[in-house]
C-alpha cells in the first residue's frame, strides 16, 4: 500500500512541467485619443483663457465703426427731418384752396393762386414721359437683348453714364440753342419738354438696362424651348418680370422733372398765364412750380413773397411723397407673381 502510493506520487512528479514565463514585447495602445468635446458643466469646467489682445483690438475697432456709422445716419436724418419739418411748419399754414384753384399775378395781391404752374407742371411731367418712354425703353431692350454686347455697346453705356452726370444747365442751354433757336418752337412747354427728355433719358435707359439683365435666363431659354419667338419672348417674359424696376425709371425721371429749374428757364420760360387751350398751350410759355418758388424767393423785399414760396415748397414736397408713395405701390402689385403674369 505505501508502495503505491509512492509510485503514484513519483508518477505524478514526473508529469508536472515548469511554468514558462511570458517573454512577448507588450504592445503599446496606438489608438487616437478622442478629445473631449462635450460643453463645460457650469461650475465645474476650467477657467476661459483670456482673450487675446488681436481680439480686443478688433473688438474696440468693430465698436468705433459701429458707432461711427450710427452717428452719420443720425445726423443724416436729423438734417432731413429738420429741414422737411422746417419747410412745412413755414408752409402748410398758407396753403389754401383758394391758393390752389386761382390765377397767380404779380400786380393783383389777390391773386397769388398756384394753379397755372400745377396746370404747367403736369404738362411737362405728362408730355416729357410719353416722349422718352418708348425711346428709352426701346434704347434698352435692344442693349440687352438683341445687340452684340461688344465695345459699342459697352460705349453706348459708357456714354449715358457720362450724360446722367451732366449739369442740366448745360441741358438747357443745349435745348435753347436747338429746340427754340434752330428749329424755330421759341421758349414754350413743348420746347422744355423735349430738353428734359434729354435730360431723364440716361437714366430711364440705365435703370430699365438694369432692370432686364436682371431676368433670369432660364425664363427666357424655357420659352424659346417651348417655340416663343424672340419677340414673344422679350415683350411677354422678359419686359412684364422687368416692370418694377422699368416703373421706378419712370418715377426718377418724374422726380427729375418736378424739381428742374436750370434746364427749364432757358426753354420753358416764366409766363405765369392760365392756360386757354388743351392742345395749343404746349406751343405757349409756362413756368413750373419749381421756377415759380425760385422766382417768388428771389423777391426778397416783399414779406408775403416768402410765404408763398414756403407755401410753393410744401405742395412740391407733397407731390413728390406721392410719386414715391405711386412707385412703392406699383412695385408691389408687379412684384405678386410675376410668373404668372408673364404666362
Amino acid at each position: 500500500m505505501a508502495a503505491s502510493k509512492a509510485r503514484a506520487a513519483s508518477l505524478a512528479a514526473m508529469n508536472t512541467f515548469p511554468a514558462v514565463p511570458d517573454v512577448s514585447p507588450a504592445v503599446p495602445d496606438m489608438s487616437p485619443s478622442v478629445p473631449d468635446m462635450s460643453p463645460p458643466v457650469p461650475g465645474t469646467s476650467p477657467a476661459a483663457a483670456p482673450p487675446s489682445l488681436h481680439r480686443r483690438r478688433r473688438r474696440v475697432k468693430d465698436g468705433m465703426l459701429s458707432g461711427l456709422i450710427y452717428l452719420c445716419a443720425g445726423i443724416t436724418v436729423c438734417i432731413l427731418v429738420g429741414l422737411i419739418g422746417y419747410i412745412l411748419v413755414q408752409g402748410l399754414p398758407h396753403i389754401s384752396w383758394n391758393f390752389l384753384s386761382t390765377a397767380y399775378s404779380a400786380r393783383d395781391k389777390a391773386l397769388q393762386g398756384i394753379l397755372p404752374m400745377i396746370i404747367n407742371t403736369l404738362y411737362i411731367v405728362a408730355l416729357t414721359l410719353l416722349i422718352v418712354t418708348p425711346i428709352g425703353l426701346s434704347a434698352a431692350i435692344y442693349l440687352t437683348q438683341y445687340a452684340r454686347q461688344g465695345r459699342l455697346v459697352k460705349a453706348i453705356r459708357f456714354t449715358t453714364e457720362v450724360l446722367s452726370g451732366v449739369p442740366s444747365i448745360i441741358f438747357g442751354l443745349f435745348g435753347y440753342t436747338v429746340f427754340c433757336v434752330m428749329l424755330g418752337m421759341g421758349v414754350s412747354i413743348l420746347a422744355g419738354c423735349l430738353t428734359m427728355a434729354i435730360c431723364i433719358l440716361p437714366t430711364i435707359i440705365r435703370t430699365t438696362e438694369e432692370s432686364l439683365l436682371a431676368v433670369p435666363d432660364s425664363y427666357k431659354e424655357g420659352a424659346l424651348a417651348l417655340g416663343a419667338g424672340k419677340l414673344r419672348v422679350v415683350l411677354g417674359i422678359v419686359l412684364p418680370c422687368a416692370m418694377p424696376g422699368v416703373l421706378t425709371a419712370l418715377i426718377l425721371g418724374m422726380g427729375r422733372i418736378v424739381g428742374e429749374s436750370a434746364a427749364l428757364i432757358f426753354t420753358a420760360g416764366m409766363a405765369y398765364d392760365m392756360p386757354r387751350e388743351f392742345f395749343g398751350h404746349i406751343l405757349q410759355s409756362g413756368r413750373t412750380l419749381t421756377l415759380h418758388l425760385y422766382q417768388t424767393a428771389s423777391q426778397a423785399t416783399d414779406p408775403d413773397a416768402f410765404h408763398i414760396a414756403y407755401a410753393t415748397a410744401s405742395v412740391l414736397l407733397i407731390l413728390v411723397f406721392l410719386l414715391n408713395r405711386l412707385a412703392s405701390l406699383l412695385s408691389r402689385v408687379f412684384n405678386k407673381n410675376p410668373g404668372g403674369r408673364a404666362g
